[in-house]
């Protein structure tokens, strides 16, 4: 079982102060983020026509782990929930470190990655490419620790306003392509392509368009700070994936009836060469701004969640107390921000941003597999007190088999680059968990 050390009872807490509407539109903006503007291009690329074959197959594929974490929210409504659920399941202190500091990792990528696409947007935006774009990241990131030190409701109302407005972006690239549905046939694949099979070219489209529906565990890290978490939490996870899901597929029916696949491929923005084909005259500095939104978005949510998770892994004692500090009158956890923002400027310049981004897809999958594990093993545990929204044991069983499924894929399907580092940040996170217990005097693992 987990080694809680809760707060003493007069010291501040998290306020509680999101509700199921704008717990929908976190997870929904969690999901949508800037990937989506990229995505369809390339899984264009692989399945043709079919690409929205590959998003449909993608939500079955996802659901299982959002519907893992939508139960274990319903149970355990905590920050740092998959951290918890993990200690709680196999009573493994240091699996519960690796899968708390790997989601920590993680959302760090997250946010350097997208303060950087920011900055470039925002000089292009405004022409004044000769500000360096060092210093535009910095202001970003500046930004982003003082809307999450601010307060949790500043967060979601910020949210809110983005999600809407890349939501806003999707819908107009439906409009505009609408017209031109029923065009061409939505089940061509690439000929080079076809002799591997329909089958398992929307499984190569789906392992890709698989990301695109992550968002389930931003939403769980903020468990304490939602109104009646117990029920809220299942509705918001379910409600996003769905919406979600519409969304994707009629982009992506729009995406291939505007621009033949093949372009779309190979376009460096695919909306944005949708608009130009079917809406010339459409202003592209628009598009710019949207995603701007969009990039914004994920890295705000992205650091809300990294700042949880430390919160969360402190209460529980795998972290020092200090870490888990809540400020008297924001209620946000500043100490947990401040760490982060140390972390992320120098990250964020260091120009290797991309290869650590890909590397901790791999830690993500493995992180599902283990929270889909450790709830198969939570709901065959004789006196484990139920949620109020459960699923069949064998949801997180066949959840868990998928993401060691893709976990492999992935690392099959690409260079060694990718595991090597997700292999060197694995035994960075064990040494300093080796750190900690000395420091903290923890029992072994």
């Amino acid at each position: 079982m987990p080694s809680d050390m809760p707060q003493r009872a007069d010291a501040p807490q998290l306020a509680r102060a999101i509700g199921p509407v704008q717990l929908t539109l976190y997870a929904l903006g969690s999901m949508l983020g800037s990937g989506i503007y990229g995505l369809v291009g390339k899984a264009a690329g692989i399945v043709g026509n079919a690409v929205w074959l590959s998003f449909v197959s993608a939500l079955f594929a996802a659901m299982l782990t959002a519907l893992a974490y939508a139960s274990l929210g319903s149970r355990y409504p905590r920050a740092g929930g998959a951290a918890y659920v993990a200690e709680r399941a196999f009573g493994l202190p240091i699996l519960s470190f690796v899968v708390g500091l790997a989601l920590v990792c993680s959302g760090l990528a997250s946010v350097a990655t997208q303060s950087r696409v920011f900055a470039l947007s925002l000089a292009q935006a405004l022409g004044v490419e000769q500000i360096p774009i060092e210093a535009l990241v910095i202001g970003f990131l500046l930004l982003m620790a003082g809307i999450v030190f601010r307060g949790i409701r500043e967060s979601m109302w910020v949210n809110v306003t983005s999600t809407i407005i890349e939501a806003t972006g999707l819908l107009i690239v439906i409009a505009v392509g609408i017209s031109y549905w029923g065009s061409v046939d939505y089940f061509e694949l690439p000929p080079e392509e076809a002799d591997a099979g329909t089958a398992l070219l929307i499984l190569q489209g789906s392992i890709l368009t698989f990301f695109a529906f992550i968002g389930f565990e931003d939403t769980y890290n903020v468990a304490e700070e939602v109104k009646n978490p117990e029920r809220s939490l299942p509705i918001a996870v379910i409600s996003a994936m769905l919406i979600a899901t519409v969304l994707y597929i009629a982009v992506a029916i729009s995406a291939v009836s505007v621009v033949p696949y093949q372009q779309l491929a190979e376009a460096p923005a695919p909306l944005a060469a949708v608009m130009e084909h079917a809406a010339p005259e459409f202003p592209s500095l628009i598009l710019t701004i949207i995603t701007m939104f969009a990039v914004g978005n994920t890295a705000l949510l992205n650091y809300i969640t990294a700042s949880r998770m430390l919160y969360g892994m402190s209460n529980q004692g795998l972290l020092p107390t200090v870490v888990g500090r809540v400020h008297a009158s924001r209620q946000t956890p500043h100490v947990a921000v401040l760490i982060l923002l140390l972390i992320l400027v120098p990250l964020s310049l260091s120009g290797t941003i991309a290869q650590l981004a890909t590397a901790t897809v791999l830690l993500l999958m493995f992180v599902f597999a283990v929270v889909n594990a450790s709830l198969f093993v939570l709901k065959r545990r004789p006196g484990e007190p139920p949620g109020q929204f459960e699923v069949p044991a064998f949801v997180p069983l066949l959840g868990a088999i998928l993401c060691v499924v893709l976990l492999g894929i992935r690392m099959a399907s690409g260079d060694s680059t990718a595991p090597l580092i997700a292999g060197a940040m694995i035994a960075s996170i064990l040494l300093i968990y080796a750190l900690v217990r000395r420091g903290n005097n923890m029992p072994p693992a």
